[in-house]
């Protein structure tokens, strides 16, 4: 019988304890000088993934950060955390990459280090994967997203991207940004190994040869909340989201993207 527990010993066996077994889950954060934020990040999705029963591990990818992310990381020497340092700043796109190609969980899951969603949406996630989604996508913009503290700018931009997106890239998804992405392990190799965008526009690389390889997709409705002191200017991704558009048009154009999926199974 397996015993169950405590949320405190679950979380400090998490800790200490290298995990006996290939983790069920990997989650993934992108980190880029995040040291005000990365320590609390986490310590949340600790203590919520550690009790749920299942070995996971977590991976924080850092992006070449300057300023004191990677120390504080590699201070706390948890057991079930790996650290990866990039030489430089490539893009989030290539730092979720090389997160995702490092993660051995059969599920991984991609979320931002502002934790803008809350690590509790895994859940709703996860059950989507187990009804046979390969990949199951937290949306701001499906019915029942609870979202705060968007400001109106950000709010009309999203809104004109999701139109360009769904109109000339026949993606259902209606939020393709959403930093809270959940993959079987299969899908995350086979798509992570090929897409090319090293910046912001990696999620809807990502989903666009999703729809060409014939992956199912569900889109799931999460809270999302806009974190506080986020150094992101709304109007410049914008004009970059819209470049990496034509980008990702011509990479298909030009051969560069698979037009069928490897064998599931097969290490890519």
């Amino acid at each position: 019988m397996t015993e169950v527990l405590s949320p405190y010993r679950a979380y400090r066996a998490w800790v200490t304890e290298p995990l006996p077994c290939p983790p069920v889950v990997s989650v993934v954060i992108p980190a880029y000088n995040e040291e005000w934020r990365i320590l609390p990040t986490i310590g949340a999705i600790a203590t919520h993934m550690s009790t749920r029963g299942q070995p996971w591990e977590l991976i924080i990818a850092d992006d070449g950060s300057t300023d004191s992310t990677i120390s504080l990381v590699r201070d706390l020497r948890f057991a079930n955390l790996r650290l990866l340092v990039a030489e430089r700043n490539r893009g989030k796109g290539s730092a979720v990459r090389r997160g995702v190609l490092a993660a051995r969980g059969e599920l991984v899951l991609f979320a931002d280090a502002d934790q803008s969603t809350p690590i509790e949406q895994f859940d709703r996630l996860a059950a989507l994967v187990g009804e046979g989604f390969d990949i199951v996508a937290g949306s701001r913009g499906a019915d029942g997203a609870a979202v705060s503290g968007k400001s109106l700018t950000r709010r009309v931009l999203s809104r004109g991207l999701r139109a360009v997106v769904s109109r000339g890239f026949g993606i259902t998804v209606s939020d393709t940004q959403c930093g809270f992405k959940l993959f079987t392990q299969d899908a995350a190799r086979a798509l992570f190994s090929t897409q090319l965008v090293d910046g912001f526009s990696f999620d809807l690389e990502v989903l666009y040869l999703a729809h060409h390889l014939g992956y199912r997709v569900a889109e799931v409705p999460v809270e999302w909340i806009d974190a506080p002191g986020s150094t992101v200017d709304a109007a410049k991704v914008s004009a970059q989201f819209l470049r990496d558009l034509l980008v990702i048009r011509l990479n298909d154009i030009r051969g560069r993207y698979p037009h069928t999926r490897p064998a599931e199974g097969r290490d890519a």
